[in-house]
């Protein structure tokens, strides 16, 4: 994953942990598929979905709140957990650090742990080191309603079976960002959205990290834009 296959591979060698996804701005150039804004318009009816949002190795920031509050504000239910019990931090490096700290496992585990008490047909959205869990829960959880990955994506195998024929997901990434793009992350989601009935890979130009969180220096708010239209397009009609 952005910066989480990095991390995984580190793990896998030395025992250690840590994630991260990364992206970056600049002109919308998005990958084709419907418009998302259009099918929103089109749909007569909006169905309440239940999301439950799991944040990136900065923690749970301003900008993933605001993405929350966007969700919210379109009808649905929204969960936010905060893996790391209060704590943010300013730089992806001191973000990474303290994941590492903690454990890559046991920030999954705090991520699966969320959805305990949760209905069981939930949709997932998952910001870089959110992903592991989201996509955990996705593809092992009875009842998934869908899943939204945002800036990262594991190999199916990962979590040791193929993605789940029906249930919808969306990837979300920017075309060059050296984590997602150069890092295994992108052919893990072509791999993914190439299993799901109901898949779609959306790839953006830009380079920066985490692009969809408007709290943070890399955030692209055109692209920004397009990723939550998308992604509240994508709720309305799953």
């Amino acid at each position: 994953m952005a910066g989480a296959g990095r991390l995984r591979r580190r793990a896998l060698l030395r025992g250690a942990t840590g994630l991260l996804a990364t992206s970056t701005a600049g002109l919308l150039a998005a990958c084709a598929g419907p418009d998302p804004e259009r099918a929103a318009a089109g749909a007569r009816t909006v169905r309440a979905a239940e999301v439950l949002v799991l944040h990136h190795a900065q923690g749970l920031t301003q900008g993933v709140l605001a993405l929350a509050r966007t969700l919210q504000q379109a009808g649905h239910v929204v969960h936010t957990p905060d893996l790391y019990l209060g704590r943010t931090f300013q730089t992806l490096d001191d973000g990474l650090a303290y994941a590492r700290q903690l454990g890559l496992d046991e920030l999954t585990a705090r991520g699966v742990r969320s959805a305990d008490r949760l209905p069981a047909d939930l949709v997932y959205l998952g910001f870089s080191l959110g992903v592991l869990p989201a996509q955990e829960l996705a593809q092992t959880r009875a009842g998934a309603r869908g899943a939204v990955l945002l800036e990262a994506c594991a190999p199916p195998s990962e979590f040791g079976s193929s993605w789940p024929v029906g249930v919808p997901v969306q990837v979300h990434g920017m075309s060059g960002d050296p984590h997602f793009a150069g890092e295994g992350d992108l052919a893990a989601a072509r791999e993914l959205v190439g299993q799901a009935r109901d898949g779609a890979l959306y790839l953006y130009p830009g380079d920066h990290h985490l692009f969809t969180d408007s709290s943070l220096p890399g955030y692209d708010a055109a692209a920004a834009r397009l990723v939550t239209a998308r992604v509240t397009a994508f709720l309305a009609s799953h």
